[in-house]
């Protein structure tokens, strides 16, 4: 795929990219086996530090399968961490110790305020054929069921059925884990989403659309690769999802806020850091 990657002719210059925040799973977390990776891994967090690029994760994973990641594949410590699909916002302070948002859990907690997910579950739970997840997998804004793969289609159908049905102030993610192959149902309260716990971060932190860089591989990073940040994709993504974030950016016109990686996982982070860095080298500040 053509890269386009400079601004257009005549239009204004805009800020280069400031912050990096990233999923963990198929895209800053080495892949198995792949020791380019955890070379790159190295080289990502110098070329972070050197240019005191602050550092968000945002990920599907619940805080202390986030801490467990970051010992087991000696990741760098972020600034803040966005856990159990943008449900959940944690500062890393000073001391490393990780700190629930006060402010970002009250923003949430307006959005179910009349409907809360103890009552979406006791509904939920005994209407079809599915089970609740672990109880770390739950959360204040966030109810997940496993379910069959192959019938992940019915259970969406009355589970959305239900939602309608009941005015529900919830929107439901359905998907299949690619390492077990378990149907994931999670529900979380209506428009929030990776992107949306990113722009509340970056409206909070004082930073830009423009300035924030996001890399994503899979469906549930789509909405953050294509809600106007730098993006990076790395090369493990499906085509699928490459295609449909390229087109999102070509209809808006963007021309400089998509990097297509050549590598995958980190090696495509770190192509991506590098690749912004470059192409905005003359860029005011």
């Amino acid at each position: 795929m053509n890269q386009q990657t400079t601004e257009q002719a005549g239009k204004p210059r805009v800020p280069k990219p400031g912050v990096l925040a990233t999923d963990l799973d198929g895209t800053l977390i080495p892949l198995d086996g792949n020791e380019q990776n955890r070379r790159d891994l190295i080289l990502l967090g110098q070329r972070l530090r050197a240019k005191s690029m602050p550092l968000v994760y945002v990920t599907g994973r619940h805080l202390t399968s986030v801490q467990d990641a970051i010992k087991s594949e000696s990741l760098p410590i972020p600034s803040w961490i966005v856990a159990d699909v943008g449900t959940s916002m944690y500062v890393v302070d000073s001391k490393d110790d990780m700190i629930r948002s006060v402010e970002y859990t009250n923003t949430l907690a307006d959005l179910i305020a009349d409907y809360p997910i103890a009552q979406l579950n006791a509904e939920l739970s005994a209407a079809g054929n599915w089970r609740l997840q672990e109880p770390e997998k739950q959360g204040r804004f966030k109810l997940s069921f496993y379910c069959e793969a192959l019938r992940i289609d019915e259970a969406k159908e009355q589970i959305l059925a239900h939602l309608k049905k009941n005015g529900c102030p919830y929107q439901l993610i359905a998907s299949v884990d690619p390492f077990n192959g378990d149907g994931l149902l999670d529900l979380l309260p209506a428009g929030v989403s990776k992107a949306f716990a990113i722009d509340w971060w970056g409206r909070s932190q004082g930073w830009s659309t423009e300035q924030i860089l996001f890399a994503g591989d899979s469906g549930n990073d789509v909405a953050a690769l294509t809600a106007g940040f730098r993006s990076i994709v790395v090369s493990n993504a499906a085509l699928a999802v490459a295609n449909s974030v390229q087109q999102v950016h070509d209809q808006n016109g963007w021309t400089n806020r998509l990097f297509l990686a050549t590598k995958p996982a980190t090696s495509g982070v770190l192509e991506g850091v590098l690749h912004f860095d470059n192409e905005f080298a003359t860029n005011e500040p």
